[in-house]
């Protein structure tokens, strides 16, 4: 928690519009498989709330709301992969609260911020890879299905 003194910066991450707004009190993460993420009628928004925490722009906690160790390890992966990072790491709070402690330490003048989007970003281009590699094999698995039988 920010002791008095400290500055504490919330922020809001919009995936699919690379915006990025301080002062919000409640910030969302967005994401949604559609480039018009905003005008998607067709796909449910996911929504993750984030709050961040630190000292300076450099070395920041995240708290990532409704997530567990699926997204944690996958996107410190994936943010490890920046070689401007130092440190990067998360644990849940405690087994009964679905909540992670994400932590981002950069060297230099990079604010935390960039390599977590980033991470972000990267990792949604992964998993639609796999869904699309998924979905095409699925398609041509059923058409080998449908040419047998016939």
């Amino acid at each position: 928690m920010a002791e008095e003194g400290e500055k504490k910066a919330v922020l809001e991450v919009v995936l699919h519009d690379q915006t990025l707004a301080p002062g919000v009190c409640k910030p969302r993460v967005e994401s949604c498989c559609c480039k018009e993420a905003r005008s998607c009628k067709s796909h449910v928004m996911n929504e993750m709330e984030v709050q961040a925490d630190g000292t300076d722009g450099n070395c920041v906690t995240f708290v990532l709301h409704d997530e567990d160790h699926t997204l944690g390890n996958s996107l410190r992966y994936m943010v490890m992969k920046n070689p401007d990072v130092e440190f990067c790491g998360y644990c849940i709070t405690h087994p009964s609260e679905s909540k992670i402690n994400f932590r981002i330490q950069t060297r230099g003048a990079l604010p935390a911020i960039e390599p977590f989007r980033k991470g972000l970003n990267d990792l949604m281009g992964v998993c639609q890879h796999v869904l699309n590699t998924f979905e095409r094999s699925m398609r041509e698995y059923r058409a080998q299905r449908e040419e047998e039988m016939q």
